[in-house]
């Protein structure tokens, strides 16, 4: 009856024809060709939910102590970046400001300072607006829940605005610099204390530069202060860590390997609101006039039998594997799935079932 019922989806979803193992691969890392000297410092890239606006940290080679926000944006996914705006005295000031985070309603954008008015060698800070089409108001410190004596700066605001992920020299860590989060009942509540993320996140190098998931389920994170064993080398390397839930404890993170990570320095990473794909901090050579802005994609591997090919096998692997948690056939609607096999991963398995149809018609 199982198969019946999901096998009548499937036909409804519309099942055309012919990939095997599961989990999720990385592609390869491409430049976003967003103008720049070639001797200015950029980095620290926020994608905003609709992926038409990146916001990110550039510093002038001949200010290297000052910093500021810029945005670049396009008029869709498949358009190049538009020339890079630094956004107004609002938001920076004469002193380092970078580090951006931006809301998913795109009215929030957290970021870290230097200014004076702050607590610490470096504060966060935010910066809010009525709508997307407003300028944006006067930058507001985070105040001493948030911000300590240590230096407090790289940030990332979650999905539904009531986690707030980010690095701290403050006491209590595990290494130089740890990760920590913050959490809120309601966006109108006030931060309750940071938590540490624990032993199992935080090595004793330093961790840095966190971005969680829309689903709260992966969080990305960079060793750039001081790499931790088992990277690729260049002097920092991301990493990632996964939990079934949102309630569950983080798992032993996992260096994002070669296809990802070069001898090169590779950090900040921002992942996108579908999943799909992870921006990122790179000092890997480069094309005169583009900036060291980098994206890779991240797709769900629906093969699950590894014979190459997209098929009736794989329909019938994911049908039986229906209303489990197994992980080889949970590819949606993230690409490492939602800890749930159901109509969710159907879709993404059509999905990429017509696409080889398509491209290899019988």
């Amino acid at each position: 009856m199982k198969r019946t019922i999901v096998l009548t989806l499937a036909l409804a979803l519309g099942v055309v024809a012919g990939v095997a193992k599961a989990d999720f691969v990385f592609g390869t890392p491409t430049n976003l060709g967003v103008t720049g000297n070639i001797s200015d410092i950029e980095g620290s890239p926020s994608i905003s939910a609709d992926r038409l606006s990146l916001y990110f940290t550039r510093i002038g080679s001949a200010t290297m102590s000052k910093a500021d926000i810029y945005v670049t944006q396009r008029a869709s996914t498949s358009d190049p970046w538009g020339e890079p705006v630094k956004l107004g005295p609002a938001v920076n000031s004469s002193y380092y400001d970078g580090e951006p985070s931006i809301s998913s309603d795109g009215l929030s954008l957290y970021f870290g300072s230097q200014r004076p008015g702050g607590y610490g060698g470096a504060d966060i800070w935010v910066t809010t607006r009525a709508t997307t089409s407003d300028p944006w108001g006067e930058a507001v410190n985070l105040g001493p829940t948030i911000n300590t004596e240590a230096d407090d700066t790289d940030v990332c605001i979650s999905a539904d605005g009531l986690s707030l992920y980010i690095d701290s020299f403050r006491e209590g860590g595990h290494g130089g610099i740890d990760l920590w989060v913050a959490t809120r009942e309601t966006p109108s509540d006030a931060w309750q204390e940071p938590v540490n993320l624990g032993t199992a996140v935080n090595g004793l190098s330093g961790d840095s530069a966190p971005s969680i998931s829309a689903d709260g389920r992966v969080l990305f994170f960079s060793d750039f202060f001081s790499p931790r064993s088992g990277g690729q080398g260049g002097g920092a390397d991301i990493w990632m860590t996964m939990r079934a839930t949102v309630s569950d404890l983080w798992r032993e993170p996992v260096n994002l390997g070669p296809a990802v990570n070069s001898f090169a320095l590779d950090a900040h990473p921002d992942i996108s609101t579908d999943g799909s794909t992870l921006y990122f901090t790179s000092s890997r050579p480069r094309t005169v006039g583009f900036s060291p802005l980098w994206q890779v994609s991240i797709t769900p591997v629906v093969d699950f039998d590894g014979n190459e090919s997209v098929d009736l096998v794989d329909l019938v692997m994911l049908i039986d594997a229906w209303g489990t948690d197994d992980a080889l056939c949970d590819i949606g609607p993230m690409p490492w799935g939602d800890g749930t096999v159901d109509i969710e991963d159907l879709r993404v398995f059509m999905t990429h079932w017509e696409k080889e149809s398509m491209q290899n018609p019988q």
